[in-house]
C-alpha cells in the first residue's frame, strides 16, 4: 500500500531531490555534449581519428556504472560532484559522438557542393548548412543520452550526491516500498517529461522535416 500521508509530509525533500535530480542530469548532459561536439570535429576533420575516439568512448561505455563510481572515488573523493559527473558524462560521450557524426556525414554531398559553388566558406557551410540539417540525428542523440543520464542519476547516491536515488536507497532499506516508489517513479517521470520537450525542441528547430514528412 501506498503511504499517501508519507508523500504529502515530504514534498519539500521530494521536491529538492526532483532539482537535484535534474541538475546532474543536465550538466552531465550539457558537458558530454560540448566534449562529444569537439572530439566529433576532430573525427570528421581527420578520418582516421573517428576508429580510435569511438572505441575509447565505447570502454567507457561498457564499464559498469558502480564499478566506474568506485574507481573515481580514489581520485575525486567519495563525496564530490566531480566523482559522479565524470562517471555520468562518460556514459554520454558515444552516444553523441556516433549520432553527431552520422548526422553531419549524412548531409548529401550535392548540397555541400552547392554551397561551396554560392561562394560559402567551410566553416560557414558547417555552420549554416551542415548543422541545422544534422539537427534531428544530434537531438535523437542528446535524447537517448538524457534518459540514459537521468537512470545512471540514481546511483549517484552512492557518492553523496542525492537525487531520487536516495529514496530509493533509503526505501529499500527500510522496506519502506513508498519511499522507494517516490524515487523510481520520479525518475521515470522525468526521464519521460525530457524525452517529450526534446522532441519538441526538435520540431521547432526542424520545421522543414515536418513539411518534408507532411
Amino acid at each position: 500500500m501506498i503511504d499517501w500521508g508519507w508523500i504529502a509530509s515530504n514534498l519539500d525533500d521530494i521536491w529538492e531531490a526532483t532539482l537535484q535530480h535534474l541538475f546532474h542530469s543536465v550538466l552531465a548532459v550539457g558537458i558530454g555534449l560540448v566534449v562529444s561536439f569537439a572530439l566529433s570535429l576532430v573525427a570528421l576533420r581527420w578520418k582516421a581519428a573517428y576508429g580510435p575516439i569511438t572505441w575509447v568512448t565505447g570502454v567507457l561505455y561498457t564499464i559498469p556504472s558502480i564499478a566506474l563510481f568506485t574507481f573515481l572515488v580514489p581520485v575525486f573523493g567519495l563525496t564530490s560532484i566531480w566523482t559522479a559527473q565524470v562517471a555520468l558524462v562518460s556514459y554520454t560521450l558515444l552516444i553523441l559522438v556516433r549520432n553527431i557524426v552520422a548526422g553531419i556525414r549524412s548531409v548529401p554531398d550535392h548540397v555541400v557542393e552547392a554551397s561551396r559553388g554560392m561562394g560559402m566558406t567551410e566553416a560557414r557551410i558547417f555552420r549554416e548548412v551542415q548543422l541545422p540539417l544534422a539537427l534531428p540525428a544530434i537531438i535523437a542523440g542528446v535524447r537517448v543520452a538524457a534518459v540514459t543520464t537521468i537512470g545512471l542519476v540514481t546511483l549517484t547516491v552512492i557518492v553523496g550526491q542525492g537525487g531520487y536515488g536516495l529514496f530509493i536507497l533509503r526505501g529499500i532499506g527500510r522496506r519502506f516500498l513508498t519511499e522507494a516508489l517516490v524515487g523510481t517513479v520520479g525518475a521515470v517521470l522525468m526521464a519521460v517529461v525530457v524525452d517529450r520537450a526534446l522532441v519538441a525542441l526538435e520540431r521547432a528547430a526542424t520545421p522543414w522535416a515536418r513539411r518534408r514528412a507532411a
